[in-house]
C-alpha cells in the first residue's frame, strides 16, 4: 500500500477537499487540470530548463564532516539553501505559474509566513509578467521586514494580516477569501503541502525534484541510491514531501521530520501539531490540528515564521498515523543552538526553519556507517535578528 495520494486525493484517512461552494469549481478544475499538464512535453521542458537556468539545480549534495564526526554517522546536507531566492519554495512556484497560465488566469496570490513562499512567488511573476497579491500576517511582516522589501521591489502588493495571531494561518484564511471574490481570473499559489487536494499532491510532485536529486547524487558518492535516514522540518509539509518522495514506499529508509517545539509542547506555547493534534478540517484538507475541546483552532507559536501553522499536511499527518515517519519535537533554544553549531562547524547559516531540523541530530542515536541526507531547506540571511535576538 502506498504513502502517496489515492485517486480521490486522499493519504489514508487525511486530505480531500473541503470548499465553500464558490470555490468548488475552481478546485475541480485544478483536479482536472493539474496532472495533464505537467506530464506534457512543454510543460516538463520549460520546468526543467527554469529549475536549470533560472534556480539554479541541481542544488549541491553536500558532505559535512565535521558535523557528522560530531553526530557518529555519514551527514550529507541537500542545499536547497543555495536555489534562486534561497530556498526549496521556488521549485514551486515555478511549476504552478506555468499551470496557472496554461489554465489562462492572470492574477495570482499567495499567502506567506516567513516569506520565502511570498518572495518566490512575486519573483516568478515578476519573471512571467503576472499581477501578483501577497498575504502576509502582521506579525511576520514585522519579523521577516527584509523579505516584505524584496516582494515588493518585485512588484508585488504586499497585505499584512491583522486577524487572529497575524501569522501563517491567518494570512491563509485571507487568500482563500481573496480566491472566493475573484474565482474567474485568479490563481492562488499554495506554498505548501496543505490545502485542498489537489494542492498537497501538486506542491509535493513539484518538490520531488529534491528526492529525484538525492538519489542520483548518493548513487554516485556512495554507490547506492538510498540512504539510512531522510530528516527535514515540517510546518506545512513541502521540503520534507520534496525531501522523501521518491523514497516514500522504501522501507530500507527512516523518515525523520522536525516540528516546531516551541517554548515546549507542554507549555502551550508551541507549534507541534503532530504531537498534540487532533483530526479536523483546515483550509480545505482533513489532518491533524491544534484545537481545543470545542474543536476551535488554537493559536500556534514558534521563533519560526514558516514552521508556525497549526494544522499539517495531510502525506505527513498519514506518515503519522501509520508509523511510516518519527516525527520529533525540537523547542526555539534547541533550533536556535543547531543553528549556531552548524554555522560554526561548517559554515553554513541555515534558515531557522532547517534548523529545527538540524536540532533532531542530537535526539537520534546513529550508528558510524548510517547515511543520513538532511534538507537544509532555506538560508539564514532573513533570520539573523531572530539569531541576534535568542543567542
Amino acid at each position: 500500500m502506498s504513502f502517496l495520494v489515492d485517486i480521490e486525493g486522499y493519504y489514508g484517512e487525511f486530505g480531500g477537499a473541503y470548499v465553500p461552494e464558490i470555490l468548488h469549481k475552481c478546485v475541480e478544475d485544478l483536479q482536472q487540470t493539474y496532472l495533464k499538464v505537467m506530464d506534457t512535453e512543454r510543460f516538463q521542458q520549460e520546468f526543467r530548463q527554469l529549475l536549470r537556468d533560472y534556480v539554479g539545480r541541481p542544488s549541491p549534495l553536500y558532505f559535512a564532516k565535521r558535523l557528522s564526526q560530531r553526530y557518529g554517522c555519514k551527514i550529507y546536507l541537500k542545499r536547497e539553501d543555495l536555489n534562486h531566492t534561497g530556498a526549496h519554495k521556488i521549485n514551486n512556484t515555478i511549476g504552478q505559474i506555468l499551470i496557472a497560465r496554461h489554465m489562462g488566469k492572470t492574477r495570482i496570490i499567495a499567502e506567506t509566513g516567513a516569506g520565502q513562499h511570498g518572495v518566490a512567488t512575486a519573483t516568478v511573476c515578476a519573471l512571467m509578467d503576472m499581477k501578483c497579491v501577497v498575504y502576509m500576517g502582521a506579525t511576520d511582516v514585522k519579523r521577516q521586514h527584509i523579505n516584505v522589501e524584496k516582494m515588493k521591489m518585485l512588484g508585488a502588493e504586499v497585505i499584512p494580516v491583522t486577524s487572529g495571531n497575524m501569522t501563517l494561518k491567518d494570512a491563509t484564511n485571507e487568500a482563500i477569501r481573496d480566491w472566493c471574490c475573484h474565482p474567474a481570473d485568479t490563481y492562488y499559489i499554495i506554498g505548501s503541502t496543505v490545502g485542498p487536494h489537489p494542492y498537497p499532491d501538486m506542491v509535493a510532485r513539484l518538490q520531488s525534484v529534491i528526492s529525484e536529486e538525492i538519489k542520483k547524487q548518493l548513487l554516485e558518492k556512495e554507490g547506492r541510491d538510498y540512504p539510512d535516514y531522510l530528516m527535514a522540518c515540517v510546518g506545512g509539509g513541502s521540503n520534507a514531501a520534496g525531501t522523501i518522495y521518491h523514497h516514500i514506499d522504501d522501507p530500507r529508509v527512516k523518515i525523520v521530520l522536525a516540528e516546531a517545539g516551541g517554548e515546549g509542547v507542554e507549555t502551550g506555547r508551541t507549534a507541534a501539531t503532530i504531537a498534540l493534534g487532533k483530526t479536523g478540517i483546515i483550509h480545505g484538507a482533513k489532518t491533524y490540528v491544534i484545537q481545543d475541546e470545542d474543536g476551535q483552532i488554537k493559536e500556534p507559536y514558534s521563533i519560526s515564521a514558516g514552521l508556525d501553522y497549526p494544522g499539517i499536511g495531510p502525506m505527513h499527518a498519514n506518515l503519522s498515523a501509520r508509523k511510516r515517519a518519527l516525527v520529533i519535537p525540537v523547542n526555539d533554544d534547541e533550533a536556535i543552538a543547531a543553528g549556531y553549531e552548524l554555522t560554526r562547524l561548517e559554515g553554513i547559516i541555515p534558515a531557522i526553519e532547517s534548523a529545527h531540523v538540524l536540532g533532531a541530530l542530537a535526539k537520534i542515536q546513529f550508528k558510524p556507517a548510517e547515511v543520513v541526507v538532511l534538507t537544509v531547506s532555506g538560508r539564514g540571511d532573513k533570520d539573523m535578528e531572530t539569531y541576534l535576538k535568542f543567542k
